[in-house]
């Protein structure tokens, strides 16, 4: 009987799970929308407040070169390509490739979702953070470090400010 009753309540877990009642805690696991595109409107908004809840989420996940996956750990492109492909959009691997994606923007059009790229001069793009704050003298960007993965206004930060290369709208 306490055998049933145990198979019984881990059945009744699964079934509220898959029907997205249940969601646990657990930052390791992918999530998609379930609804709109990039491009249409709200269906937008939905994604970039997804993206932005994710990253969020992954705050503290150590720092992995080449990784791309909260199990091993991220580097800064393998963290945007994961947010990316867990909203349902296709993006690039590498940061260099996905500065050339979706259209640039100026700063102050940035939206939390967008992403800033980072460059030395003379030199080709080296990282890239997700925005998830923006206003005045405010840039607020959760990225991959070496310190793991940290939220930071970078218009504050005496190392990332003068880096700034571009801000890239790929979800419009």
């Amino acid at each position: 009987m306490k055998n049933a009753t145990l198979l019984l309540s881990f059945c009744s877990l699964l079934l509220l799970n898959s029907c997205g009642v249940f969601k646990p805690a657990d930052s390791t696991t992918s999530r998609r929308p379930t609804t709109g595109r990039a491009g249409s409107g709200s269906a937008t908004s939905y994604i970039r407040a997804d993206i932005t809840a994710h990253a969020s989420e992954l705050l503290g996940l150590k720092y992995k070169f080449g990784g791309n996956n909260p199990r091993q750990g991220f580097d800064c492109s393998g963290f945007v390509l994961y947010l990316y492909q867990n909203a349902g959009i296709d993006i690039e691997r590498v940061s260099r490739d996905q500065a050339k994606q979706g259209k640039e923007i100026p700063l102050s059009r940035a939206k939390p979702g967008d992403l800033v790229f980072y460059k030395r001069p003379g030199k080709p793009v080296f990282h890239v953070s997700v925005i998830v704050e923006a206003g005045v003298n405010k840039l607020v960007v959760i990225h991959a470090t070496n310190s793991g993965v940290i939220r930071e206004n970078v218009l504050e930060s005496k190392y990332w400010e003068p880096k700034i290369y571009q801000v890239r709208d790929i979800l419009n």
